[in-house]
């Protein structure tokens, strides 16, 4: 099954609520697993790298 695309206000949100008090630090890494946290920061982790690789060439 395939999951949707990461929703960056989602997990914002979900960050949020453990600034707030809301939730406890498992749950908010469940819900940043869950809501596609590694997608984003692979993209952003991909974008870095390419950035640095064509910045030397």
């Amino acid at each position: 099954m395939d999951r949707p695309p990461a929703d960056p206000a989602k997990l914002l949100e979900f960050w949020m609520e453990w600034e707030r008090g809301d939730t406890t630090p498992g749950t908010v890494l469940k819900n940043l697993k869950n809501g596609g946290m590694r997608d984003i920061l692979e993209a952003a982790a991909g974008t870095a790298e390419d950035d640095a690789s064509g910045a030397s060439s």
